[in-house]
């Protein structure tokens, strides 16, 4: 016996029993987390073909996946599909633009300056309260029936997220680190930019995030403003005729378009962010 035996025995004693677990070896007994996502939609897609195959699922009610996936495919060999997409991504595109502009110009300007808050900040505010939607007929009266008033409807959707979260994220800059960066001799400049913009930089993100949901939620409503092409116009017609496969199909191609954009956002977040280590989750 050494002598570190007693105090190991003395230490392991002291440790109440139901607060000891075992620890098992790294990975043992877990699927690969690419794996537990690519078969969580894989199950549920099953699932809705086999309510649909038993008949509880009628093809009135909803369209199976096999009847969606033949129409996908015979709305792609007509090219019916991949115009309405390009379409819907070309008025997302100009509203992320428009919105995105002026979300970040305010936000950074209420931010920065308290004057600018005192401007800026209550008008937003009430604004953002309104709901979009209801903005519609408005819009209509202003800018027509063309593209513009429905590029304009996502532009406001994109804006008000944006504006938050960059105008919070600046508010929330760590005061000790702009002190420490003034004490270094960093002029104003220096300070927004080494200092106040990188700690906004992750709320931005966010909102960016929130920003492109509500940019295709937006779509969806700008499409039925005397639209003749687009995955809303697509859709809107499929329903006058009830034809639930077509509609389906527009629904998996806003919920892919909005996976793709939150990917993309997600993958600058781990490039602009490689600096700031995050929980990444137990």
């Amino acid at each position: 016996m050494t002598l570190t035996e007693p105090a190991e025995r003395t230490r392991s004693a002291a440790i109440p029993t139901h607060l000891v677990r075992a620890v098992p070896a790294h990975g043992a007994g877990r699927l690969p987390r690419w794996l537990i996502k690519t078969l969580s939609p894989i199950g549920l897609v099953a699932v809705w073909q086999l309510l649909s195959s038993s008949g509880v699922l009628t093809a009135e009610t909803l369209a199976s996946p096999v009847a969606v996936a033949r129409t996908a495919a015979a709305l792609c060999l007509d090219g019916q599909l991949p115009e309405a997409v390009l379409t819907s991504l070309g008025r997302v595109l100009a509203g992320l633009a428009l919105g995105g502009v002026a979300g970040v110009v305010l936000a950074t300007l209420s931010g920065l300056f308290r004057r600018g808050e005192d401007t800026i900040d209550a008008p937003i505010q009430m604004l953002r309260t309104v709901p979009v939607i209801g903005l519609i007929p408005l819009l209509i009266i202003w800018f027509g029936i063309g593209e513009e008033p429905k590029v304009a409807l996502i532009s406001l959707a994109v804006m008000f997220p944006l504006y938050m979260n960059i105008f919070g994220g600046i508010r929330n800059a760590d005061a000790g680190l702009v002190e420490a960066a003034r004490t270094l001799g960093l002029g104003w400049f220096g300070q927004v930019r080494h200092v106040i913009l990188p700690s906004a930089l992750p709320n931005a993100l966010v909102g960016l995030r929130y920003a492109l949901g509500s940019a295709w939620l937006a779509l969806v409503f700008g499409e039925t403003i005397n639209a003749t092409s687009g995955i809303g116009y697509v859709m809107n017609n499929a329903r006058e005729f009830f034809q639930t496969d077509v509609i389906v199909v527009c629904l998996v191609l806003y919920a892919v378009l909005g996976l793709l954009g939150d990917l993309i956002v997600r993958t600058l977040e781990g490039v602009l962010l490689s600096w700031r280590p995050a929980f990444q989750g137990a």
